[in-house]
């Protein structure tokens, strides 16, 4: 693969210290959930980072997918990244995401969430590594 763009970033403190990246765009303390044993704290987490990123992305792929085959929508994706053990030494993650968009009937909006799959970086990523699971709502 020859890369297009390279995203960097630094973690210092585990679950508990911070996150940056060089030019600044992101500098954010990290807090353990308190479902985890942790303070709850003011800090954000691995999980929410992922979500967020997880949700962007599979967005970007949607609209591109839907502008290519004649769509005009507007779409709001949530992403949960849920975390366990999957073993008494370690964690899994499993990741619900949920597509709702305007302008195409459920159909349409099945396909469309199939389709996103294989554009998804984040998709692509995770298949076959954590178990995902899509949702195409047409509201």
């Amino acid at each position: 693969m020859k890369a297009l763009y390279t995203a960097q970033a630094t973690a210092q403190g585990g679950r508990e210290g911070n996150v940056s990246t060089p030019d600044n765009k992101v500098d954010l303390n990290l807090s353990v959930p308190e479902e985890l044993g942790g303070s709850g704290g003011n800090g954000t987490n691995p999980e929410q980072l992922f979500a967020s990123g997880f949700s962007a992305c599979f967005d970007g792929a949607l609209n591109l997918v839907a502008d290519q085959n004649g769509e005009n929508i507007e779409s709001t994706i949530t992403s949960q990244v849920h975390i366990g053990k999957d073993n008494p030494e370690g964690f899994k993650l499993a990741v619900h995401l949920t597509a709702e968009m305007k302008g195409v009937d459920q159909a349409k909006a099945d396909e469309l969430v199939e389709k996103a799959r294989n554009v998804c970086p984040y998709s692509k990523a995770t298949e076959g590594n954590i178990e995902v699971t899509y949702e195409a709502k047409a509201v």
